[in-house]
């Protein structure tokens, strides 16, 4: 049976969807993935936006490679909460990643690295999105693109948008703001 879910106040960064996956089967979250070593400038971008907002927590696979992906980020981002999984818990198979650790596991990591629980942040409704041009209508993904643009948070389908939104706690003045100089 697995754990109840619990809600994680900062974006927690990891390689791949894969770990995205596990992170989500574990916990409330958002992530970045840097999809490797290559972390493009707007990956970079959006990680520094999430260490400003609600901070990152690091969780990259229990190998040499997720250790340099780490180590890359940590001299970036100094400040960013570490949590690690021991390889015997993300090991399936003779294949070590996030990916295959229970979502128990995953729990325990982000849990040592003192990650803060919260409540769901629901200061942006999908009314929000509507009312925006955001979502349902012609010209409604690019907006959202723009708008991730300008914001720092990437670009996402209406849910993501809006999942972004409030997980990296972005204000009322900040949305309206960018919403004004995707306008102009």
């Amino acid at each position: 049976m697995t754990a109840a879910k619990m809600t994680i106040n900062e974006i927690i960064v990891v390689e791949g969807r894969d770990d995205t996956a596990a992170v989500g089967r574990a916990v409330q979250a958002e992530t970045i993935e840097t999809h490797g070593f290559g972390i493009t400038e707007e990956t970079w971008e959006r990680i520094a936006r999430a260490a400003e907002g609600p901070g990152i927590i690091i969780l990259t696979d229990p190998d040499h490679a997720g250790e340099m992906i780490r180590r890359k980020i940590t001299q970036r981002f100094p400040e960013a909460a570490q949590a690690y999984l021991p390889r015997r818990l993300a090991l399936k198979k003779g294949d070590i990643g996030v990916e295959n650790a229970s979502p128990e596991a995953i729990q325990e990591a982000l849990s040592a690295a003192h990650c803060t629980e919260a409540e769901v942040r629901k200061e942006f409704t999908m009314q929000d999105m509507t009312e925006n041009g955001l979502t349902g209508g012609s010209g409604s993904r690019h907006r959202r693109a723009l708008l991730g643009e300008a914001l720092g948070i990437g670009y996402g389908n209406a849910r993501t948008m809006l999942s972004r939104l409030n997980g990296y706690g972005i204000t009322r003045e900040e949305f309206y703001g960018a919403l004004q100089s995707i306008s102009d």
